[in-house]
């Protein structure tokens, strides 16, 4: 399986739920901003249970986006390493969105969620156990958390749920899937074409 990097703007969001990562594909890194001197107890304790798997990189300088060319320059030479990993920012910052929509048409997955359980490999642990609507729950947190940069096309909508699912599902399963989605009236498509009217 992939890795899953999770870079946290902590700056920006302080997370509580770090534990839901333990035992899983994940690497998680802390990015500071250079006054945050101290760590909260509960997170410090949180992520030494990752040894190896986490870290904190406390930026250098002051700058209203320093902490976020941090983030984007970490993704770059992360992506450029490990193509097939996955990248998830935990950030209530919008401004990532634009970068992000631009690496998912390069085909390479990247999400930004304000919550560690939005990540999409969280939002079912295991296709064998979940049920038919708890597959369809972790799409849409999925899609939601694309923003404007959802698939455009039924192709692209299928490859993001074998994804989410760690490629487990059979083609008929996520045919059926999509199929579902389009009858609950939260996805049309039409000449392969996807358009969305996602729940709230």
């Amino acid at each position: 399986m992939p890795t899953n990097y999770v870079l946290v703007d902590f700056e920006n969001i302080q997370p509580t739920d770090l534990a839901l990562l333990k035992n899983g594909p994940f690497k998680v890194v802390i990015f500071l901003g250079s006054n945050q001197s101290k760590i909260p107890v509960g997170i410090a304790m949180a992520l030494q249970q990752f040894g190896a798997a986490a870290e904190y990189l406390q930026i250098e300088g002051n700058g209203s986006n320093a902490l976020d060319f941090h983030i984007a320059y970490s993704i770059g030479r992360l992506v450029a390493a490990e193509p097939e990993s996955w990248f998830h920012v935990i950030s209530k910052d919008t401004g990532f969105d634009p970068l992000i929509k631009h690496l998912v048409k390069q085909k390479l997955h990247v999400t930004r969620q304000t919550t560690i359980k939005q990540i999409p490999l969280l939002a079912v642990k295991t296709s064998a156990t979940a049920s038919f609507d708890d597959k369809l729950d972790a799409i849409l947190t999925n899609l939601k958390a694309k923003k404007a940069a959802k698939p455009a096309k039924q192709k692209t909508l299928a490859s993001t749920i074998h994804s989410i699912f760690a490629k487990s599902l059979s083609e008929d399963e996520v045919n059926v899937l999509i199929e579902e989605l389009a009858r609950r009236g939260w996805i049309s498509v039409q000449q392969q074409k996807v358009t969305y009217s996602l729940p709230s």
